[in-house]
């Protein structure tokens, strides 16, 4: 009997512990994974893939030293600028103080850090919306008159390049999963461990589309088929002749209706980020949907490795727009003060993952957007390890693909499932996005129609029986507290780590 207490006590069984429960679709640790398979790789996620900390450059410039004063009343906009322009590479610093800031503040070099002294001592104070600092009109799907600030840009942002020079097609179909590609040529001057990237873009049939939702894509009549392209992103293994071995298994198939091509992957802003700072917007009423006029934070654009961290952003139209390439957020808070919300909400966008390889990850949002996480047409995102009021995870359609959610709490979950994006774009959800250890106060339904059959729901809450159809609904009903791993990124990137 003593025996079979301690046994107890040692499986968790006493003491109210319970037993881990691992995924079908996983394992332990990663043994039931396949590349080929529906739980989709998203381990090179965020900057430099995951494999190395995001640096602390040594600080060059002071902005105090280019004329700020930081006294809450000066418009410190042109020392801001001038800092910026003046800094050929490192941290600017922005010490202790209150900076207005009236213009935007935009970065188009590579190893640039606007450093704060921390989000409870340096505030950036803007009370100019983007709309009225530099005009940008545009209109909805519906036709409607809005501010195309309503789902872009920033007050601080990063602008790049990714131009890419064409080294080849690809005249040979491939699967998604394989490491390997045909090339219409021998290439010589890629090397082992350069970095390539592969665009596709739709035929006259949409069967790019198709494919990006697993067959199942709804309504895709307002989407043209010579607009809808691909790009991914990796790095060379080895070429002989006019075969290509890649490092990461490819996410969609190739096929040469798709006019598949490879070319030099080579971005021009790199390295860059923004830390350890506040930005505060006025407190004001919510006008609503589509009234945003541009108090915005942060937004990327054609960058890669690039990152925002350890910030707090206050009253804002929107968060951060993510339309880089293995960026990372990490540690930012977005809340209210003094704002007066509109049928609830008091924003339109939290955080946008609209790149691919993203990585937004220990987040906190205290108020409420219409959209609070959204995707669209990017793939490879990740959102992790982070917690709100009562979020949203919002899927604004276009084919957004292989994009993980995981180790969120949702709080009350009212809405997890809440989307927008206009009419006859596709299904809210592409191929495989996965759901994976999501808390909330309110038990979760699978959503239907949101996505196609290959989405995927592991441990979130919910009253729901189990269905697991290895081409159909998988729905895995495991009780959050006790799956293992928490986080499927984190372990999808300590597999892979381990393996090299």
């Amino acid at each position: 009997m003593k025996s079979f207490i301690v046994l107890l006590l040692a499986s968790g069984l006493l003491h109210g512990a319970s037993p881990t429960s691992h995924s079908r679709l996983w394992g332990k640790e990663g043994e039931a994974w396949s590349p080929a398979g529906r739980l989709p790789d998203v381990s090179h996620a965020g900057y430099a893939c995951g494999e190395k900390p995001i640096p602390t450059p040594e600080i060059t410039a002071n902005v105090r030293d280019f004329g700020a004063k930081g006294d809450g009343l000066a418009d410190d906009t042109a020392a801001f600028l001038d800092a910026i322009a003046k800094t050929r590479r490192g941290a600017i610093f922005i010490p202790a103080g209150r900076y207005v800031i009236r213009r935007i503040l935009e970065i188009n070099k590579p190893g640039i850090v606007l450093r704060g002294a921390g989000p409870d001592q340096t505030v950036l104070l803007c009370p100019v919306p983007l709309n009225d600092i530099a005009p940008n009109w545009g209109e909805t799907t519906g036709g409607r008159r809005t501010s195309n600030y309503s789902w872009s840009g920033g007050i601080v942002w990063f602008k790049g390049r990714t131009p890419g020079k064409p080294v080849a097609r690809i005249p040979v179909a491939a699967e998604r999963g394989a490491h390997s590609i045909t090339l219409d040529q021998n290439i010589s001057t890629i090397r082992p461990g350069g970095w390539i990237e592969i665009r596709m873009r739709d035929d006259d049939a949409k069967g790019l589309l198709e494919h990006l939702y697993s067959g199942d894509p709804g309504r895709l009549d307002k989407i043209k088929a010579s607009s809808h392209r691909t790009s991914f992103v990796s790095r060379v293994g080895s070429v002989r002749e006019n075969t290509m071995i890649l490092d990461r298994p490819l996410r969609t198939d190739i096929r040469p209706e798709w006019n598949p091509e490879v070319l030099i992957y080579q971005p021009d802003v790199v390295a860059s980020g923004i830390e350890d700072l506040t930005f505060e917007f006025p407190g004001r009423t919510y006008g609503g949907h589509f009234t945003e006029l541009g108090f915005n934070a942060v937004a990327f654009s054609g960058t890669a490795h690039c990152w925002a961290r350890n910030l707090v952003i206050t009253n804002s139209d929107s968060g951060i727009f993510a339309a880089g390439r293995f960026c990372t957020l990490d540690r930012i808070v977005l809340n209210t003060r003094g704002a007066v919300a509109n049928d609830g909400c008091f924003g339109h966008h939290g955080f946008t993952l609209s790149g691919h390889d993203n990585l937004l990850t220990r987040f906190r949002i205290d108020q409420r957007f219409i959209h609070d996480i959204s995707v669209e047409r990017g793939d490879g995102n990740v959102a992790s390890r982070g917690s709100g009021t009562d979020l949203c995870l919002d899927h604004h359609k276009r084919a957004p693909y292989e994009n993980v959610f995981t180790d969120i709490d949702l709080g009350a979950g009212t809405r997890m499932w809440k989307s927008g994006g206009g009419a006859d774009l596709g299904r809210e959800c592409g191929a495989r996005g996965t759901f994976w250890n999501i808390r909330a106060a309110k038990p979760q339904q699978h959503p239907g129609a949101f996505g196609p059959p290959s989405i995927n729901l592991v441990a979130v809450t919910s009253s729901s029986a189990t269905v697991t159809e290895n081409d159909g609904i998988w729905f895995e009903n495991i009780d959050p507290s006790r799956i293992d791993p928490p986080d499927i990124h984190e372990a999808q990137l300590k597999r892979r780590l381990q393996s090299r």
